[in-house]
């Protein structure tokens, strides 16, 4: 569904990512975990066409995503969950739905059906439509970053840190919600940086370390690895990764 290709990006003179390669499989949960500031959330700006890399090819369903607006790459049926959540705080938690399916706000009906799905799939968003959305907590937050992805009816998710900043509960309700989407035919790319929790849940994993893939396979496989563990997982001493 995605493919990724020797990818270079460039935040002025840093190297941001250094040949990035990787594939999401239609139906699959693909995690890339890693520290802060391996280059997770700069894959993620480079593939929604905030961020234009220097050199690589980025082709979803065909399509040259390198090619297109970021306007234009949700339109072929990308939806993101942004790390941080960008909620739009001063506005409800009714219109930052809206906001989540502007590219149809013509279409009211569309709009309305959209709105009720996820008050049927978030009830605790229906109880606070009319509340201002920065006074919600912040699991409750990331439910309505989640509901707002999904009112354009992505096929293919990206969740960026989503588990950032919540308690273990939240989080473990969270995750669970992600697999719901799998199990409903959403395809996922999912960045995190609880290797844990993501390995526990993926199909297949990349692990990125300063701006390139260091280790790639099945979630469970990547979970049991020894460097892995070690770096993410604090069993054993702390490795610095071999290129």
């Amino acid at each position: 569904m995605l493919t990724v290709k020797s990818v270079h990006a460039y935040y002025g003179g840093i190297h941001a990512l250094k040949g990035v390669s990787l594939h999401v499989a239609e139906g699959e949960i693909v995690t890339l975990v890693g520290a802060n500031g391996a280059g997770k959330t700069t894959m993620v700006r480079v593939i929604c066409g905030l961020l234009k890399p220097s050199k690589g090819s980025i082709v979803f369903e065909g399509h040259n995503l390198l090619s297109l607006s970021t306007e234009k790459i949700i339109e072929l049926g990308i939806g993101l969950v942004p790390e941080g959540r960008e909620i739009f705080s001063t506005l409800s938690v009714e219109t930052n739905l809206e906001m989540g399916a502007f590219l149809k706000r013509k279409d009211r009906a569309f709009v309305e059906t959209m709105k009720e799905l996820m008050f049927s799939r978030f009830p605790v968003l229906k109880k606070k439509r009319k509340q201002r959305a920065g006074t919600m907590s912040g699991g409750e937050q990331q439910m309505l970053a989640i509901a707002r992805a999904l009112m354009s009816q992505p096929r293919f998710l990206i969740l960026d840190e989503p588990s950032l900043g919540l308690a273990p509960l939240i989080v473990k309700e969270i995750f669970s919600i992600i697999e719901e989407l799998r199990a409903e035919g959403k395809t996922i790319l999912l960045i995190e940086q609880n290797a844990k929790a993501a390995l526990k849940i993926a199909d297949r994993g990349y692990v990125f370390e300063t701006g390139k893939v260091v280790l790639e396979g099945i979630g469970g496989e990547l979970l049991e690895h020894r460097e892995v563990q070690r770096a993410y997982l604090g069993r054993g001493t702390t490795k610095i990764w071999e290129a």
